[in-house]
């Protein structure tokens, strides 16, 4: 076979993967229920959150799912014997309810991380503060999402 007939040959395979790829992202993802968030969130931290002390900024209606802006704060000197040493944010109706983990330390100034997120349709996300004595901080957050942006 030549050249061009090799290249031809690269070119499909190329194009029905990519096919196959489109297809797949189309497919229904089932979303997260509040037992595998929490079930999430328990493989990330051991032990009972309690509330307070941490807090969850968003906005009350995100117009678009896309990119729903957070910023997650918790009440800590961020010394090295009062800190906090993680944030985990998970969100009850996704596809995949895993948000993001933040690791921080003493050096790291105040505890507050900001950051924007993918929501697939309203829903509640969570927030769980890690700190340097071991406790374990909640809130949550209910986010109405008027277009959802995970494909939904």
């Amino acid at each position: 076979m030549d050249r061009s007939g090799r290249a031809m040959g690269r070119r499909r395979a190329l194009g029905a993967a990519g096919a196959a790829g489109v297809l797949i992202s189309l497919a229904p993802a089932a979303g997260a229920t509040p037992e595998t968030a929490r079930g999430l969130l328990g493989s990330l931290v051991k032990g009972t959150a309690r509330e307070g002390r941490i807090s969850i900024l968003a906005p009350e209606i995100a117009e678009n799912g896309a990119a729903v802006p957070f910023t997650v704060r918790v009440e800590s000197p961020m010394t090295d014997a009062d800190h906090v040493r993680a944030i985990h944010v998970v969100a009850e109706g996704n596809p995949a309810p895993g948000v993001a983990s933040f690791r921080l330390g003493p050096l790291s100034g105040r505890a507050e991380v900001q950051f924007r997120a993918r929501l697939a349709a309203s829903q509640r996300v969570l927030a769980v503060a890690e700190l340097g004595d071991g406790s374990l901080w909640m809130a949550a957050r209910d986010v109405t999402v008027t277009v959802g942006g995970c494909g939904s």
